[in-house]
């Protein structure tokens, strides 16, 4: 683990990581062509095969939603200037595939710059992140609060009503105080996402729209927030306060490496490797892996996989004493430790006079 090692090595690691900041026109073109090209392709076919049966449909539009998460890591990139060199480049891709992934660009951007610089820092956490209260915060709060972090935090509404709030809702307004650019890259996206459902449904029948792209929406969007939770949710992760708070420790401590199968970690544009992303967002996501098994530094790092990620449904609350994850479960026990804790002080203290 890093934690141990000075801010030198941690210097020292982000000088190693620089050299593969640079995307690669041909590789990113390719990308584009077997991702976005697939997807459509998948798309065309789910339509065909409603006359047939909606079970055959589903299994094709799971395989779409894969290519969907693909095609937001393309975008992704773009935010961080990542799959091209030429900035303009990036805007216009970005854009696009944003308008595919129902993302405004530029306003993903800068809340996405945010989370990057505050990740794992207690003291500014809201922007671009998954609420997360410490076990104090959530004893301290009142009730509604707590009915509401309850609420947020089960698995239905997480993965099933997430995406709807979040892309349907949350994504079509600008924050209070956006640039102008910003603002029209927001409005220019819900335009565009308008008209395409609106001559869809006008070509093809609301109905079989929605038995498509509604299914192709909620596969993707459930495993796109369960992809982001599960990198900054698990066992060993790294939470400071402000003072304590560094941005290599953050990232290689506090995002983990997500061991997928090979062809989920294609699907998934190698987001598993989010320690390395972290660390250097500005290097493509077809080169993290390289990176990682390049770096002696981060061979170390938190690793989860599919069966033990699943544990990180029960981390609710974060025990800032212990360092680590608890459940809701876990905190009555929690709350009945402490309280024998704080009665053996007094009574040691009341023995010593």
């Amino acid at each position: 683990m890093l934690m141990t090692n000075t801010k030198q090595k941690q210097a020292n690691l982000r000088k190693q990581v620089a050299p593969y900041e640079k995307s690669n026109l041909k590789t990113s073109i390719f990308q584009m062509i077997n991702t976005i090209g697939p997807f459509f392709l998948l798309w065309v076919l789910a339509y065909q095969s409603l006359s047939i049966s909606y079970w055959l449909t589903l299994p094709i539009c799971i395989v779409a939603a894969g290519f969907l998460v693909r095609i937001f890591i393309i975008f992704h990139d773009c935010t961080h200037y990542s799959f091209f060199k030429s900035r303009k480049a990036n805007k216009i891709v970005g854009t696009i595939t944003g308008i595919i992934t129902i993302f405004p660009f530029s306003q993903w951007q800068h809340e996405h710059t945010v989370h990057h610089a505050t990740s794992s820092n207690l003291d500014k956490r809201g922007t671009g992140d998954i609420w997360m209260l410490t076990i104090d915060e959530y004893l301290a709060a009142p009730w509604h609060i707590k009915f509401a972090y309850r609420f947020y935090r089960n698995p239905i509404v997480m993965f099933g009503i997430g995406p709807i709030f979040v892309f349907l809702i949350q994504n079509r307004f600008n924050r209070k105080n956006a640039r102008m650019n910003e603002r029209l890259n927001t409005y220019l996206t819900n335009v565009s996402i308008a008209a395409i459902i609106t001559v869809l449904c006008m070509t093809i029948g609301w109905q079989s729209f929605l038995l498509v792209q509604g299914t192709i929406f909620l596969i993707s969007g459930a495993a796109g927030i369960w992809l982001f939770y599960v990198q900054h949710t698990f066992e060993d992760t790294y939470f400071e306060h402000d003072e304590k708070w560094e941005y290599v420790l953050a990232a290689v401590e506090g995002s983990s490496f997500y061991k997928l199968p090979k062809v989920l970690q294609w699907m998934t544009g190698n987001i598993g490797y989010h320690h390395v992303h972290h660390l250097a967002p500005r290097v493509p996501n077809y080169k993290l892996e390289e990176v990682h098994n390049n770096t002696s530094d981060l061979k170390n790092v938190p690793t989860v996989t599919l069966s033990t990620s699943i544990k990180s449904l029960k981390f609710h609350l974060w025990d800032e004493k212990n360092k680590n994850f608890i459940g809701f479960k876990d905190l009555k026990k929690f709350v009945s430790e402490q309280k024998q804790s704080s009665a053996s002080m007094t009574a040691r203290v009341k023995s010593e006079h």
